[in-house]
Formats: structure tokens, C-alpha cells, sequence
């Protein structure tokens, strides 16, 4: 682990490999710990960098909600790559991560070789709502500084989302499960005020102007983001779409090796243009 300083903020981030940079994102609650399955492959044949997003894992967590906003996390992640990675990267985002990844690609594709979203969304088209989800993402910040990370994370992992890692093994469900728990509440609390879901833009409209080479995956038992993601193919120039077998939401926890070789190959295959 190292930790750089970005923007004034104290980012956490774990950098492995050399040759063309391969940057992951995380969701909400995780951490770039959830990518560690995946590294030691990967870093093989690319420099692969994760970080934890700010208000989770090891980076900061400012009091300042305003830090948090979108503009600022955007800023925050040009500089990593400006600054530390300098080069451009193939760019891979899960869910919270995914929305950051879709958001950073369309307004700087010049900073990246390839986008690839699992169970992402580019948004709420619908501006009332979108007002709803803000709202709702307002109430469980609140929630969580008021009941506490354990009480919270009690209520994160019972929603129908997650239903289908029930039957992930129990060492699995207990190492994510713990990592949750190590989060800051004021920074998972203000990350849904800074840069959730309700206060993202919606970019359905933006899709067609996306010239990266891009790769969609989903869960096939994730019926809402596999119907997402085959809407967001349909709009997205020359994208490929993969429904990974056996997974829900998580398909890298919950399917691991169908993700790393659905991304594997899509990878390869741009090498090979």
C-alpha cells in the first residue's frame, strides 16, 4: 500500500506491475482490497493500480461534505492519472465505481484506452426521480451517522440487491462483511451526499458519444442491471456485452473467474487490433 497525496487528500492506493495502465474503481463500501483476487493475474501483463475512493478504505474522510461533490471527486481522479499514472489506462469501474468510470470517460475519453462498467448505471433520467433518490440517499447518510456502521451495514447487506450471495461461502460473505465494517460512517455518509446516485447527472443521453472501446457486464440473475446494461449496448458505439452466469450485482465476488475472463478477453482482444 502507498498513499498519495491528491488535491490534499491522502489517497490510499496499491500499484502492481508495469506496461499499460490498468485502473479499477470500487463501490460503495468497498474498498481497492476487493480487487486483490484479481491483481496478481492481471499485473502479468499490465501495471495495475487500485485505489480506495474517497470516504472509503484507507483514504481521508473529510468532514467538509463539500469536498465530496462531484467535481471535486472527478478532479481527484484526473490528477491520479495526469500526475501518477501519466499515461492513458484502460479503466474499470463496479456499480459506484462504474457511474465514476462512465462520468470520467465521457468527459475526458482523451485519459483512457477502454471503459469497462459491471453493474453500472449512467443514471436517473428521470429528473423527479432523481430528486426521489437523492432524498433517499440523504435519509440512509443520516442513518449511518446516527445508528453507526454496524447497524448499517446490517441494513446494506439485507437488501434484495444482494440477495443472491447468500449462498457465496461463509469465509467469502465474512472477509466482505469485515471490510464494510472498517469503513468510516462520515465517509460513507457523505459520499452518498457528495457523489451518489441522486446527485450524479444522468449520461443516457451521452452514450452515443463514446468512443472507447467498451465492455458491459452484469449478472445474469441481476435482472435490473442486465436489462440496464443492454439498454446502455444499444446506445454505446460498437460495445460488447457480457452476462456473466451465476452472478448476481457482484459478479467479480460472486463469479470470479467469469468476470476476470470475460475482461481478460475483451482486453485481449483490443492488443490484438
Amino acid at each position: 500500500m502507498q498513499y498519495l497525496n491528491i488535491n490534499g487528500v491522502r489517497y490510499a492506493a496499491h500499484i502492481v506491475g508495469s506496461g499499460t495502465p490498468l485502473l479499477f474503481l470500487h463501490g460503495f463500501t468497498g474498498s481497492g482490497a476487493d480487487w486483490a483476487l484479481f491483481v496478481p493475474y492481471f499485473a502479468q501483463y499490465y501495471r495495475v493500480i487500485t485505489i480506495d475512493m474517497l470516504g472509503h478504505g484507507e483514504t481521508d474522510s473529510p468532514t467538509d461534505v463539500m469536498r465530496y461533490a462531484l467535481k471535486h471527486v472527478r478532479r481527484d481522479l484526473t490528477t491520479l492519472l495526469e500526475d501518477f499514472i501519466q499515461e492513458p489506462a484502460h479503466l474499470v469501474g463496479y456499480s459506484m465505481g462504474g457511474r465514476l468510470a462512465l462520468y470520467l470517460a465521457i468527459n475526458h475519453q482523451q485519459l483512457f484506452r477502454s471503459l469497462t462498467l459491471e453493474s453500472a448505471s449512467p443514471g436517473i433520467a428521470d429528473e423527479e426521480d432523481r430528486i426521489v433518490r437523492k432524498e433517499s440517499d440523504e435519509d440512509l447518510a443520516d442513518r449511518i451517522e446516527q445508528l453507526g456502521i454496524a447497524a448499517f451495514v446490517d441494513e446494506w447487506e439485507s437488501m434484495p440487491l444482494f440477495e443472491t450471495q447468500a449462498s457465496l461461502a461463509l469465509d467469502v460473505r465474512r472477509r466482505q462483511r469485515e471490510a464494510r465494517l472498517n469503513n468510516n460512517p462520515i465517509g460513507l455518509a457523505n459520499s452518498l451526499r457528495g457523489y451518489g446516485t441522486g446527485v450524479q447527472p444522468s449520461l443516457w443521453a451521452e452514450l452515443p458519444t463514446l468512443r472507447l472501446p467498451t465492455l458491459l457486464l452484469a449478472g445474469e440473475r441481476d435482472a435490473k442491471f442486465s436489462a440496464i446494461a443492454r439498454d446502455m449496448h444499444a446506445l454505446i458505439p460498437g460495445s460488447t456485452l457480457r452476462l456473466v452466469p451465476r452472478a448476481g450485482h457482484n459478479t467479480h465476488l460472486e463469479n470470479p473467474r467469469g468476470f476476470a475472463t470475460s475482461l481478460s478477453e475483451f482486453l485481449q482482444s483490443l492488443s490484438e487490433k
